[in-house]
């Protein structure tokens, strides 16, 4: 059974904060395994929501990971067409145990070349777009194909780490870690997926979405016809 000693996040500007400090509260807790938060440069790291993350790590003098998580978030679009840190992805998967990501954090697998032909899932409004990466979209909260973890949108995140503990080192600890987070969720309304969206709410986050998407849709073109050519 293989043990994480080493597991890194992929740090960028405008990374949705919950994506990546969700699975870093239950993967912190694993006995035994260091944390690295990485990033082109050690230093503040900005998220969506106003607060710094500090990373600890540059790219240059990241050991080799175990499991490598890489969050979404806006900054997902420029991280995209980052070279150097598509490199550092590449490299890091090649030798790592785990390639996970968190909601479009999948785009950054994909943009380095390591959904092809992989089962993932990402945040429902992005969904369809994994297929521009040769992957084969499920709709699930964790959808595992190998050694690939991939998580849905943001709150996803959580159990996207508790399935990595349970696979990895076992049911005991993964109920330990739940229960010391006391997660248990009772959400005060229904309303997490498209299924259980009523019509107008629905409508709403669309319109939000759309001029994002659009932007979005654009980087990946870019992207894709790259790697094409």
């Amino acid at each position: 059974m293989p043990r994480l000693r080493h597991i890194g996040f992929l740090l960028f500007d405008d990374l949705t904060q919950l994506d990546f400090t969700g699975p870093l509260q239950v993967l912190h807790r694993i006995p035994g395994a260091s944390i690295h938060l990485v990033a082109r440069r050690a230093g503040p790291v900005r998220t969506d929501c106003g607060p710094f993350i500090l990373a600890d790590t540059a790219f240059d003098y990241c050991p080799q990971l175990d499991l490598i998580c890489v969050p979404g978030g806006w900054g997902v679009d420029q991280a995209m067409e980052d070279a150097e840190t598509l490199d550092f992805l590449r490299r890091q998967a090649a030798g790592a145990q785990f390639v996970t990501s968190v909601c479009t954090g999948a785009f950054l697998l994909g943009a380095a070349g390591l959904l092809q032909g992989v089962r993932a899932t990402t945040h429902w409004r992005y969904h369809d777009a994994l297929t521009r990466f040769g992957a084969e979209p499920v709709r699930g909260r964790v959808v595992r194909d190998g050694s690939v973890f991939t998580g849905g949108g943001v709150t996803a995140g959580i159990d996207f780490a508790l399935t990595i503990v349970r696979e990895i080192h076992g049911e005991e600890l993964a109920q330990a870690i739940q229960l010391g987070l006391e997660y248990d969720p009772d959400p005060p309304v229904d309303c997490g997926s498209p299924d259980k969206a009523p019509g107008i709410i629905m409508e709403a986050v669309e319109a939000r979405f759309a001029p994002r998407w659009e932007a979005f849709l654009a980087v990946v073109d870019r992207v894709t016809s790259t790697r094409s050519g």
